[in-house]
């Protein structure tokens, strides 16, 4: 009896410093791995990042953080920890390169809720798909096309491409194309088109319209149109100005010509006889 007695006080001996300081180990790191996630998920709430990005960068750390405290825990029981990290490394490995398509998705979604090239409610154009958007996601962005379609882009071909965002300023400028007919008076078309610009209160005043001759079509002397306005009232106002130069022209009798050709027709018999 007093040989086990003695042999247990020996394994406490031995053992009891080991695991309490492993326990040690684990708590406080633990602790620690908590704080440094609150301190990140903090300073990303400062800077009014994502919720779900937040959420997803805080636990990751976490858990990154907890994985290396129980190692450091098990290897101060003597537990051989070298093999038990190979093994992790080389699940991580087989995950990332069995997740690569999601992992460089996801690497996206983190730069475009970090830098944010758009928001939420903006009129964009991604990967050849225009649209507003309605989701910036962790792997995905969705967006809501002109005929009320939702359209999913995965974010890795978002920011592999241009991306243009009609929103982002506060004004655009409308260019528009209108021909007048070679017969007609130039100075009485571009004063018609500065009464109808004048008379819309969207057209900003500043930068001031443009209004001159681009070119000398096929069968039109062609004008360039470019007002200025706010980019939540740009499609409203161009389909307006369309349709109201054009009723301008009709009222002050200025026509915009359909495309012409002129076709000479000679008779073979009549030059015949008359030779």
């Amino acid at each position: 009896m007093s040989d086990l007695v003695d042999h247990l006080a020996i394994l406490a001996m031995t053992y009891g410093a080991k695991i309490l300081s492993a326990l040690i180990i684990f708590l406080l790191g633990k602790w620690l791995a908590r704080k440094l996630s609150q301190l990140l998920q903090g300073a990303m709430e400062k800077r009014d990042l994502d919720p779900a990005l937040r959420h997803f960068s805080s636990s990751l750390v976490y858990y990154g953080l907890l994985a290396l405290v129980v190692i450091s825990a098990l290897g101060q029981l003597g537990i051989q920890t070298t093999s038990l990290a190979a093994v992790i490394a080389a699940a991580g490995l087989a995950i990332g390169l069995a997740m690569q398509g999601s992992l460089s998705n996801f690497a996206a979604g983190f730069l475009l809720l970090v830098f944010r090239p758009f928001r939420i409610g903006d009129y964009v154009e991604l990967a050849g798909t225009a649209g507003t958007v309605e989701k910036i996601l962790i792997f995905t962005t969705e967006l809501t096309s002109l005929d009320n379609k939702k359209v999913i882009v995965p974010n890795s071909a978002v920011t592999a491409g241009t991306i243009v965002n009609y929103s982002a300023n506060p004004t655009r400028r409308l260019d528009l194309v209108i021909g007048i007919s070679y017969d007609d008076d130039i100075d009485r078309a571009r004063d018609a088109i500065r009464a109808v610009l004048d008379a819309d209160d969207r057209v900003l005043a500043d930068p001031a319209p443009f209004v001159a001759v681009s070119a000398l079509g096929d069968s039109s002397v062609n004008f360039v149109v470019r007002p200025w306005a706010k980019s939540a009232d740009y499609w409203a106002l161009y389909c307006a100005l369309t349709e109201n130069i054009k009723k301008r022209f009709d009222a002050e009798g200025i026509t915009i010509p359909y495309p012409q050709r002129d076709v000479h027709l000679r008779q073979a018999g009549a030059a015949g006889s008359a030779a």
